[in-house]
């Protein structure tokens, strides 16, 4: 069985907590960090190891071996110049992934410069995914690929049940690629009610005919995607 992943949630806001008890949740190994002492407490039975330390204290951080984790995650959002000092340090003692938080674009091209691996931006991308939510109510998940573009998942409009993909048009007609299509058939049981099992069609054919719950999941830019049928 392979080893789990290991992370470092640097930074326990909103963002941070809930980061750090997701990847905990999914069985990954999480070391939680913040100066907080309250904070710490509060997350200590919800991850592998809970630390009360300052993170841009370089030291410390080699003390505990932070630099050997698969990805180090700097949560901090009101503090930048600790969040920047914190990335320098990682960095410098040679973690291998260094994700840093920003708020603006600048702060993004600050911490892309120190040396962070990727940024991300919770507030921005929370309210892409209730834009994209209000403009599509059959939306389940978004997934942002690139500036202006994403994937989707979303439950089958009612305008394309029982076509195949080819009938549907999606490339033609609204410029988007069916990637995949999650289904769950019902499967025989002795019981009076038959279980429902997830399978995927991984590489849909134009002949696919969509079934009423299926699950479609689609790649295209975001304008694209906001022109699909909405019931």
């Amino acid at each position: 069985m392979a080893d789990a992943l290991r992370f470092a949630v640097i930074g326990l806001g909103r963002f941070g907590q809930q980061l750090a008890t997701a990847l905990a949740a999914d069985g990954a190994e999480v070391i939680a960090i913040d100066r907080s002492g309250g904070l710490i407490d509060g997350i200590r039975d919800d991850v592998t190891l809970a630390l009360r330390m300052d993170a841009t204290d370089e030291d410390a951080i080699h003390a505990q071996e932070i630099e050997d984790v698969d990805a180090a995650i700097v949560g901090i959002g009101h503090d930048f110049e600790a969040a920047a000092l914190c990335v320098a340090v990682l960095k410098g003692l040679g973690c291998r992934r260094v994700i840093a938080r920003a708020e603006s674009e600048m702060q993004s091209q600050l911490l892309t410069r120190i040396g962070a691996d990727s940024v991300v931006f919770p507030e921005r991308e929370s309210a892409l995914r209730l834009a994209h939510q209000l403009l599509m109510p059959n939306l389940q998940r978004y997934v942002e690929l690139g500036e202006g573009h994403g994937l989707i998942y979303t439950r089958a409009p009612s305008a394309f049940h029982n076509k195949t993909l080819e009938q549907s048009q999606f490339r033609a007609q609204y410029n988007v690629n069916v990637v995949a299509i999650q289904r769950t058939p019902p499967v025989e049981t002795d019981s009076e009610r038959p279980e429902r099992r997830r399978m995927a069609i991984a590489v849909p054919r134009p002949d696919t005919v969509i079934l009423p719950d299926d699950i479609l999941i689609l790649v295209g830019s975001d304008e694209s995607l906001s022109q699909l049928p909405r019931d």
